[in-house]
């Protein structure tokens, strides 16, 4: 086995002036469990380089050709000699297509650093692409250099299993903030682009106004001559790692100004991992950098004059934003290693693949629902699968029937919605499948009078309903879904209901009428969030049609102003939103993998809550480990409580909750563990499955479930 790691030419592999490229090589590599079979190659001039296995391609000067293109074929030699298995490339996506030429059955990797969009080799969709092919990973340093990645790209590319982000990585500073100094730090390049003018201007005015601070500047500008003069005000010019990493840590104000898109931002990283209250710009991935800090909402000399002040004012504000820095950080260097060398893993060895197996099935069930094959997997993860799941775990015979799949394949002039065919498909089955229990869920195109037929040709046949959708009087589409459920009323034993029956006057007393949850399950709600650290705040995600996939143009949801509001009001708090604002939504896997990093999610169903409603999303959000934030008004304390939900009464109310449960991770963790392991237990697609077979059947009467308050 073995790894190379192919540096940028002449990026500085050494202590002395090291890139920011090479300080992550070596602070990741050096803890390892491959350090032994990895060797670093690249071009450094220094005769101190960093203590790993490194391999220095040292090069004379070429008149007629690009270094770069000789230093790629100088590694090709070295590598025809001794086959890696693994290459990784950093930041120089143009070198790719050399290596693909001239070597045989090589995997890459290729390590973003900066935006994609800018570098050669990648600035197109159809180099993009051709990356993806050739590529085993392709890792990013933020998720906004991974949506770079992606724009004008097709949406089958969007959640390829090729693309990660692994964040860059810092050292936990041991730091005492009792002795932290009345200081205010800059570091970085001297120009517009990091925004030192920005910086320069509203500290000079800090510094006039506060005698008892005094602030750092650390770097250097060969090209934008910005200078600032104040007897309180120190310029380093450039000093090696390790001096400014002393810096922070006695600084009490890090400042991290940027007009450009920073792809991640590793001064805000080093700043936060130092225990400082870091202030920076919304640019690029600098949100991403930090766990805990004020994020700039106008980026301007008097928006950053205005924080500044208010930190040097509200000591106790900016202290306690200090403690959360360092206890809330997370990005190490032990655990972005493991995160790299995970991947490594995948690549080398096998994976046992575990398959579930049945027991002797009790039951016939025909499961008529949406199972969704025409969207290939993208629509996988919902409610129809989790009932079916449960209905296999208890041991029955399932045969699934995709209604809608049906429907649109067997479309013909003589059947324009194909729903004579679907119907008549279905009269075929039951008569070869004979089964005890049909399962309908949301099969609005199979006909009454069809079940009206299989009741006469099998009358022991028992019929139920689920259905999801809101049946509120002021809520989306309260007339037809009301018309859904009572298509079918006098043919089915039971409905199973997503809202308490006991605020519908719309339902006939002749048919029994169950509330059933959101079923969870055990085999979708995997991430465990509670048990580890997330990047962002609150996640939010809606779409203007699941069918569609993607936004549609001029359709409007009430729920997009409530989101933009509550942004508005809470400040330095991050949010990870889809399907508002122009962020197209997100499905499958590519959802699992965006919650997998935040904290809360917000359960906002369209129209005005009613008893126990709620769309599928809870499922989701709590299963997971997220804080679940809720609106009271749909009387969910009747089953969880304080320290397993977030209940809301208003806006300002959730804003206050969110800000409170981002700053403490105790709390978050606690409320995210109770709330998920209550609803795995009590709201399994398994148990849910069991109570819709027993009181479709009336198998026993005196069985209890968590949700039913004894009906």
């Amino acid at each position: 086995m073995k790894i190379s790691i192919l540096l940028p030419y002449k990026e500085n592999f050494s202590p002395i002036y090291p890139g920011a490229v090479s300080l992550f090589v070596n602070d990741t590599v050096r803890i390892s469990k491959y350090k032994k079979v990895i060797t670093v190659f690249g071009n450094t001039n220094f005769s101190k380089k960093f203590k790993l296995n490194y391999k220095n391609i040292s090069l004379p000067k070429f008149r007629f050709q690009s270094s770069s293109k000789k230093y790629v074929a100088e590694f090709l030699k070295i590598e025809k000699q001794q086959k890696s298995d693994l290459i990784e490339i950093h930041n120089r996506p143009n070198y790719l297509k050399d290596l693909v030429d001239n070597l045989d059955k090589r995997n890459f990797v290729i390590y973003f650093h900066n935006d994609p969009l800018t570098m050669t080799g990648s600035k197109t969709i159809e180099q993009r692409k051709y990356l993806l092919k050739e590529c085993y990973k392709i890792i990013f340093n933020s998720n906004w250099s991974k949506k770079r990645f992606l724009e004008g790209m097709h949406d089958k590319f969007v959640n390829s299993d090729k693309l990660l982000v692994i964040f860059q990585s810092a050292a936990k500073q041991k730091v005492d903030l009792n002795k932290k100094k009345k200081e205010i730090t800059f570091v970085g390049k001297l120009n517009r682009s990091k925004g030192y003018d920005i910086f320069g201007k509203a500290v000079i005015k800090i510094l006039n106004k506060h005698k008892e601070w005094k602030a750092n500047v650390i770097g250097d500008e060969q090209r934008d001559k910005i200078f600032f003069n104040h007897k309180n005000l120190k310029n380093y010019g450039f000093l090696k790692h390790k001096e400014v990493l002393k810096i922070y840590k006695k600084t009490s104000i890090a400042v991290v100004c940027s007009r450009w898109e920073e792809p991640f931002g590793r001064t805000s990283l080093e700043a936060s991992s130092s225990g400082c209250a870091v202030v920076i710009s919304n640019r690029g991935g600098l949100p991403e950098t930090i766990t805990n800090g004020i994020i700039l909402k106008n980026l301007n000399p008097e928006s950053l004059y205005k924080e500044l002040e208010r930190l040097i004012n509200n000591i106790s504000k900016r202290k306690k934003i200090q403690k959360l820095s360092l206890e809330n950080f997370y990005l190490t260097h032990n655990f972005v290693s493991k995160n790299i060398d995970d991947y490594r893993d995948e690549k080398f060895r096998y994976k046992n693949l575990f398959n579930v197996k049945n027991s002797n099935p009790t039951l016939r069930i025909l499961h008529v629902t949406n199972f969704n094959e025409r969207h290939n997997g993208r629509l996988f993860f919902n409610t129809g699968r989790r009932l079916n799941n449960g209905l296999i775990r208890l041991g029955h015979s399932i045969l699934e029937f995709s209604d809608r799949d049906i429907q649109k394949y067997y479309k013909s002039y003589k059947d324009i919605n194909g729903s004579k065919t679907l119907n008549d498909k279905l009269k075929k089955t039951c008569y070869n499948f004979k089964p005890d229990v049909i399962v309908l869920g949301h099969a609005d195109l199979i006909t009454s009078d069809t079940l009206g037929e299989l009741k006469d040709d099998y009358p022991n046949l028992k019929i139920a309903q689920w259905f999801l959708d809101p049946l509120n009087k002021n809520g989306p589409d309260y007339n037809r879904n009301k018309e859904r459920i009572l298509d079918k009323i006098d043919f089915v034993e039971a409905n199973f209901l997503t809202t308490s029956p006991d605020v519908l006057n719309f339902l006939p007393k002749k048919t029994q009428n169950f509330f059933i949850p959101n079923p969870s399950d055990h085999s979708f709600e995997t991430l465990k969030n509670f048990n580890k650290d997330c990047n962002m705040d609150v996640f939010f995600a809606l779409s203007h049609g699941v069918h569609r996939g993607v936004l549609k143009t001029g359709k409007f949801d009430e729920r997009a102003i409530f989101i933009n509001r509550l942004i508005e009001k809470t400040n330095n708090v991050k949010f990870d939103l889809y399907g508002v604002n122009k962020i197209q939504p997100i499905w499958a896997d590519h959802y699992f993998k965006t919650i997998s990093n935040s904290k809360m999610g917000l359960n906002l169903s369209r129209g005005e809550p009613i008893k126990y409603y709620s769309s599928d999303r809870i499922t989701q959000i709590i299963g997971n480990g997220l804080v679940t934030l809720i609106d009271e008004k749909t009387c969910y304390r009747d089953f969880f409580s304080d320290q397993e939900m977030v209940f809301y009464k208003n806006i300002d109310d959730l804003s206050e909750k969110i800000k409170k449960i981002s700053s403490d991770e105790k709390l978050r963790k606690k409320i995210g563990r109770l709330g998920s392991q209550k609803y795995l237990k009590y709201f399994n697609s398994t148990l849910v499955a069991d109570f819709i077979i027993n009181k479709t059947l009336n198998l026993n009467s005196k069985k209890k479930y968590f949700w039913n308050n004894g009906q």
